[in-house]
């Protein structure tokens, strides 16, 4: 008697997050946040692409903690990813930054490729220790696929390509011109190293200074189809991708709070004596600076209470895998834009009020405090939490999603 085999999940996320899952990777993280916080000023300030950095995440089994255990991966979940990116936060935004564009570029494979083609690109990334870079800035120009005997060719250019500085690969998207795809937009995979593909060094902004954000351009570039991943569509578990990163953002702009807080606390506790006028006998006794404290803290432990509830929701709606609705799709959107939009006030609040309890002093520049402000302030302005509020506000007066994009 012939047996069947079971169709393949459209993707391979099952279950949730163990409490020993989370547990381990916490750990992992923790360690890498401790040796990130110390020279996170001095490499800011040198501005230079973060090859350490990426070696770093990678020797510490991070890179592959969304991998399916059986391609070699982790086999962990986005619930425990979050947290990583939320604890590196706390020490280095930008290389929090870095890691959450990599588990949404890399588990594109996921979000895009056939079941039956994905197991391939697992085992490649974990074989090769690849960090995923991305270029799919959408407020660019497109970028124009032609076809070319068995495979494409691309030509164009995008600024803010989170990771290309530093990738082994980089996902792309780009509109197909011609052929038998004509008018498709396509996913697909290219080594940072290929013919034709210039990575410009020109990251020089505020903050997030070390996410190696540079600019790629691409002349005459050829992409193998071989190395294309699948079509960008409106499947619902497809588009999920998006809410994903959206969800990461709102917990590295929480770590950024909470380093930005922890590092008060210490100054605070480390400043002698108090304002002329207080009663108390230093700062840190001032019931002036204590509710200041109190109020920050309060809003970060209230943002961090609603994103760890949608990390694992997440986990819970991909484990529905090729079943996910529209509508549970557009559900869980609009409360992740919930998330973004009070990790953002809250995130960029906390960075700059932290100054109000610390003092003069700690606005010197050898204090590093303005880190934190640097990074929140720059990231938060990717894409309007202004659209946010909007996305909420329509779907809760009309039930009405905002249509898909790779903002929404």
């Amino acid at each position: 008697m012939s047996v069947v085999a079971a169709p393949l999940a459209r993707t391979p996320f099952i279950g949730t997050a163990t409490e020993e899952e989370l547990t381990r990777w916490r750990a992992v993280a923790s360690e890498v946040a401790q040796t990130l916080a110390q020279d996170a000023l001095e490499r800011d300030r040198k501005n230079e692409q973060p090859y350490a950095e990426a070696q770093l995440l990678r020797s510490s089994g991070l890179l592959d903690l969304l991998v399916p255990e059986e391609f070699g991966g982790a086999g962990g979940h986005f619930e425990t990813a979050f947290e990583a990116v939320r604890i590196l936060a706390t020490a280095d935004g930008s290389i929090a930054q870095l890691l959450a564009y990599h588990y949404f570029n890399q588990t594109g494979i996921a979000f895009y490729a056939p079941a039956e083609e994905q197991g391939q690109w697992w085992e490649r990334t974990v074989a090769n220790g690849w960090l995923w870079g991305d270029s799919v800035n959408p407020v660019d120009p497109t970028l124009v696929l032609t076809p070319d005997t068995d495979g494409y060719r691309l030509n164009g250019a995008k600024r803010f390509s989170t990771g290309s500085g530093v990738g082994e690969v980089i996902i792309v998207n780009a509109l197909v011109q011609g052929g038998e795809n004509d008018g498709k937009v396509l996913a697909f995979v290219l080594p940072t190293n290929r013919e034709g593909l210039e990575l410009v060094d020109d990251w020089d902004y505020l903050g997030q200074r070390l996410s190696a954000s540079n600019s790629v351009r691409y002349s005459n570039v050829r992409v193998d189809a071989t190395e294309v991943l699948g079509e960008v569509t409106e499947e619902p578990v497809s588009t999920l991708l998006i809410p994903g990163l959206q969800l990461a953002f709102a917990n590295f702009y929480l770590g950024i709070a909470q380093g930005a807080l922890e590092r008060g606390k210490q100054i605070l506790l480390g400043r002698k004596n108090a304002w002329f006028l207080s009663a108390a006998p230093t700062y840190s006794r001032d019931v002036i600076f204590q509710r200041t404290l109190g109020e920050l803290k309060a809003r970060t432990a209230a943002v961090a209470a609603l994103v760890e509830k949608l990390g694992r929701a997440y986990d819970l709606l991909i484990a529905k895998a090729g079943e996910v609705t529209a509508e549970e799709r557009a559900e869980l959107a609009v409360a992740i834009a919930e998330a973004k939009i009070v990790s953002t006030e809250t995130g960029v609040e906390v960075a700059n009020r932290i100054f109000e309890v610390t003092g003069t002093s700690s606005a010197s520049n050898d204090v590093g405090l303005d880190l934190y402000w640097r990074n929140v302030r720059t990231h938060s302005l990717h894409d309007p939490v202004d659209y946010k509020k909007i996305e909420v506000g329509q779907y809760f007066l009309h039930g009405e999603a905002q249509p898909i994009s790779l903002y929404t």
